[in-house]
């Protein structure tokens, strides 16, 4: 039997990444990791489906709990950028990187949960399902439609953007 320790470790990264990309907030994402695994450690003869599938639906539910109480104030930091990229590449990366995370966060919740679940977390539908408590046909119908919303918004971001002044 695996041992919650192994579990954590296992897991940590994911749901951890999974609360950054929802949140837009280090510091909140840090938290709702740390609570989902609070939570788990109290439930954990309670796991439906895949563990994974199960932790993931915690943090989602923990980030819904926040938001009733406060809307996400700070935009997600651009700075998390991968840091091996070589300089140019990050230089270039960075506004298109602002303006895709600007794009993230103007998605309903829980479109942009199951777009980050699917896109990041590379979950099935059926897992996806589970985590937002959405049947199978519902997950990847908000898949698809929270990718043609994303790049809608990217397009006018861009056209926004690119914009001369005048």
């Amino acid at each position: 039997m695996t041992s919650f320790h192994d579990l954590y470790v296992q897991y940590a990264p994911a749901v951890r990444r999974f609360a950054l990309f929802v949140s837009g907030d280090a510091a909140l994402a840090d938290d709702l990791a740390a609570e989902t695994f609070v939570r788990a450690f109290v439930a954990v003869g309670e796991v439906r489906g895949s563990v994974r599938s199960w932790l993931l639906a915690i943090a989602h539910n923990l980030f819904r709990e926040e938001l009733r109480k406060r809307r996400p104030s700070a935009p997600m930091d651009p700075a998390l950028a991968d840091p091996a990229a070589a300089p140019d590449a990050l230089a270039e990366g960075r506004e298109e990187l602002r303006r895709t995370l600007r794009a993230l966060q103007r998605l309903p919740e829980t479109d942009r949960a199951a777009l980050v679940l699917r896109a990041v977390e590379e979950l099935s539908h059926e897992e996806i399902a589970a985590a937002l408590g959405l049947s199978p046909i519902a997950a990847r119908v908000r898949v698809y439609r929270a990718r043609a919303r994303l790049t809608d918004l990217m397009k006018k971001e861009k056209r926004t953007w690119t914009s001369p002044v005048t």
